[in-house]
């Protein structure tokens, strides 16, 4: 798949029997500038004349990343003549406010809906809508199980995590690893939490007791990958992948152990707090601690380049989301669905790219771009 990305635009060519995209809805996008006189009953084709119906939900809309989906979203709403309803939860972890836009796509008659599901929370109602015959695409995190949803596009979290992982691992080069994890929550189990923070632990070479659970592996020991060496992690703090959260939760972390000299993050605003608050402790990063994330966000990849993080692995939302949209029209109007492309079949795979400035041999995860690189292909 040939891809290229700016915070404006999203061009893409979908695999031959993957995705068909020529698309013959008309209307407009919405916040809500477009509406019909009649909802379908389902996501059967729209009668004459009336606009393919929509809705994005997000878990919230302030992170870059579920705004960068959102102007995707858009974008190809508009390209397409789709009627877009764009909403999300209050914050990361509002449940209710994903189920009742839910709701309220259903009574809307929409054909299909695109999410980015909290937690198991919103299967029931995932399952009212494809039972009223709304397709449904999970973007981004997927769902658990994955089957709740017709299809799933997403970067491969695991994978994105065992990059930077293989990264840590090869930074080291043998030193002890004394590790602060900064998660989305550690009271609940969510897809894109667990599986980026034990792909993390399985790419630098550590035992992982579940991969679906966080915390149950050995609070130390020796990681395998690279020249290997020993290993301890010293806290698994929640921050509701935000800023805030990433200040507080790497204070906490430090107070704990002072000498943590690796920072797993769970995105890119997480390791800006995570940041300001090493910084705040005298630490030089890059040289007494490393950051490592996931994202590729337009900030994220300058912070690369400027050595305020030193590995994040790209992800593509704007990508995600514009397939979606086009996915769902296409099926309104008779086309074929899409198709998994992921290695275990559970997924669409729309790609990760590992940034850094200091590649490293022990990555094989992913394929290795310089910051500049990155930024070429960033959102946000």
């Amino acid at each position: 798949m040939a891809r290229a990305f700016t915070s404006r635009r999203v061009a893409f060519v979908a695999t031959a029997g993957v995705l068909a995209l020529g698309l013959a809805a008309c209307g407009g996008s919405s916040d809500s500038t477009t509406s019909s006189s009649a909802a379908p009953e389902s996501s059967a084709a729209p009668a004459p004349g009336e606009p393919v119906k929509v809705t994005l939900i997000t878990k919230d809309s302030t992170n870059p990343f579920f705004v960068a989906m959102q102007e995707g979203a858009k974008e190809a709403a508009a390209a397409q003549g789709v009627d877009l309803t764009v909403g999300s939860g209050k914050a990361e972890g509002d449940d209710q406010g994903q189920i009742d836009l839910i709701e309220q796509a259903i009574a809307r008659g929409d054909a299909g809906i695109l999410i980015t599901p909290i937690s198991t929370n919103v299967n029931a109602a995932i399952e009212k809508a494809r039972a009223a015959g709304l397709y449904v695409i999970a973007l981004d995190t997927p769902t658990d199980p994955p089957e709740t949803v017709d299809i799933t596009f997403a970067t491969d979290n695991c994978l994105a995590g065992q990059a930077i992982g293989q990264w840590t691992a090869g930074w080291l080069n043998g030193e002890k690893a004394t590790i602060a994890r900064l998660v989305i929550f550690n009271d609940r189990m969510v897809s894109v939490d667990y599986c980026r923070d034990n792909g993390f632990l399985e790419g630098l070479g550590v035992d992982v007791v579940d991969p679906t659970v966080m915390g149950d592996e050995a609070e130390s020991g020796t990681y395998t990958t690279g020249a290997g060496g020993d290993y301890e992690w010293v806290c698994l703090e929640a921050t509701g992948a935000n800023q805030e959260g990433g200040r507080a939760g790497m204070e906490k972390c430090l107070a704990a152990n002072p000498d943590i000299n690796v920072v797993y993050t769970i995105n890119e605003p997480t390791a800006f707090g995570a940041a300001e608050a090493l910084k705040a402790a005298g630490k030089t990063i890059g040289t007494d601690v490393i950051i490592v994330s996931v994202d590729g966000g337009l900030a994220g990849v300058e912070a690369v380049k400027a050595g305020e993080i030193q590995a994040t692995s790209q992800q593509y939302p704007l990508l995600m989301a514009s397939l979606g949209v086009e996915a769902i029209a296409t099926i309104a109007n008779g086309g074929a669905p899409p198709q998994n492309t992921s290695a275990n079949g559970q997924f669409f795979d729309t790609g990760v790219k590992l940034c850094t400035e200091d590649p490293q041999d022990t990555v094989t995860a992913a394929e290795q771009w310089t910051a500049q690189q990155c930024i070429d292909n960033a959102w946000g």
